[in-house]
């Protein structure tokens, strides 16, 4: 399993289950082309580029292309790793049938091509791969009053808030989002702030 502080961006919830298999890190779906119509989306997708940079892995059909052009065109590309799945040809398992273009997508690749596509985008580069740090857990967010007590989502809204981060965020997305954005001991600092405040 590798580990990275970048997002990764994919195209739907089966790509994200297969590449969690062998990656650690925040896996943003872009639910296909909905992420042409989610300006939130695409407002969080260009500060995770500016702030954690950005691991790419669209479908290699026209379709992903699509996705992978209009993400590349908000983010700073100087921030943005590509990595491209190879033309296989196949069909899906959980498919009754052929694609499009009849060629296997992310979810459709088995780890060792994946993970053969993220050494030939320069992924695994020492400066890429990074040591894991303590995490922000659910017990944190409890303890901190963010979850499980009274004006907790209050607090929830405020603490995003005061991140610049959407306000509708789920304790669960908010818990991978945090993760990515701060250490543990922003967090805590974060909070102790807000009590202040």
């Amino acid at each position: 399993m590798f580990h990275t502080q970048r997002a990764v961006i994919v195209e739907g919830k089966y790509d994200k289950i297969r590449l969690s298999s062998i990656l650690d890190a925040l896996i943003i779906t872009t639910d296909g082309f909905g992420i042409f119509n989610n300006k939130e989306k695409q407002t969080l997708i260009k500060r995770l580029a500016k702030e954690k940079g950005l691991l790419i892995l669209t479908d290699s059909d026209a379709a992903g292309f699509k996705i992978r052009n209009l993400i590349k065109n908000i983010a700073d590309e100087e921030n943005v790793i590509h990595a491209y799945i190879p033309d296989i040809f196949g069909k899906e398992k959980r498919k009754t049938e052929y694609s499009k273009e009849g060629k296997l997508g992310v979810e459709g690749i088995d780890n060792s091509v994946l993970e053969e596509a993220l050494r030939k985008s320069g992924f695994f580069n020492e400066s890429e791969c990074v040591k894991k740090q303590r995490e922000i857990t659910n017990a944190d967010l409890y303890e901190a009053g963010l979850t499980g007590r009274e004006n907790s989502a209050e607090k929830r809204r405020q603490l995003l808030l005061s991140l610049g981060l959407p306000q509708r965020l789920s304790g669960k997305n908010m818990l991978s989002i945090l993760n990515t954005f701060m250490t543990y001991e922003e967090f805590r600092e974060k909070c102790m702030e807000n009590k202040a405040g």
